[in-house]
């Protein structure tokens, strides 16, 4: 999957495209809009609470989503590489919050519905593979991603050049570039934090009961080509 196409936008919008530790190259300017959850914000219950998906959603991803049009703009009025340059910050920053949280939706899913099952199929064959039961992934993914220091991400990524899946985690609001993602998981505090407090255990070992292993096996086979 390309990290860009997930970035929710008019039909008529292009965007900037920016690269960690790159200047960015300017495609066109567009307006980038917070994306529609494809579920109500109580939906997750009671794994998630609709008080933290609700704040989640429309007050932390709306403000990267801000951040990011404010950028853009800056990045169209900017006249040297200094000032190219001072903008990257707050363009990985917001663009990497932007990215990450438009995947994170679509990586959950209701448990009445599709959340938490997981099918006989090229992704759980690939866990089983890689990490000898789905079981064991999932216990490795979430102590790699418990042990993150401060705020970021853990990633089931899939690595092209060994043709594997592997565990890795980003800081901050870090895309994962490296990898092509197939399952993030939040660990940032506005994540969890008003229904778990600190025990980020108890929110990581929750949250499987509600990724959508469907849309992570699209991901999966996406990669693989």
């Amino acid at each position: 999957m390309a990290l860009l196409s997930i970035f929710s936008r008019s039909a008529t919008n292009t965007f900037t495209r920016t690269v960690a530790n790159r200047a960015p190259v300017v495609l066109a300017r567009g307006e980038h809009t917070l994306p529609k959850l494809p579920y109500a914000y109580d939906a997750l219950e009671p794994y998630i609470s609709k008080e933290i998906m609700e704040l989640h959603h429309s007050k932390h991803h709306q403000t990267y989503v801000n951040g990011l049009n404010a950028a853009e703009n800056s990045l169209h009025k900017a006249t040297s590489p200094k000032d190219l340059i001072a903008l990257q910050p707050a363009l990985k920053f917001n663009g990497g919050g932007h990215i990450n949280h438009s995947l994170f939706w679509k990586n959950l899913s209701p448990a009445s519905e599709d959340g938490g099952k997981l099918p006989d199929g090229p992704l759980k064959k690939a866990l089983i593979a890689d990490f000898g039961s789905v079981d064991e992934f999932k216990k490795k993914m979430n102590t790699v991603t418990a042990s993150i220091q401060g705020s970021g991400w853990g990633w089931l990524g899939y690595n092209k050049s060994t043709k594997k899946l592997e565990i890795v985690t980003t800081a901050n609001q870090d895309p994962l570039l490296s990898y092509e993602p197939i399952i993030g998981i939040d660990i940032w505090e506005h994540a969890f934090y008003l229904q778990y407090k600190n025990v980020k255990p108890d929110y990581l070992n929750a949250i499987w009961n509600v990724i959508n292993f469907k849309e992570a096996e699209k991901r999966y086979l996406e990669a693989r080509h």
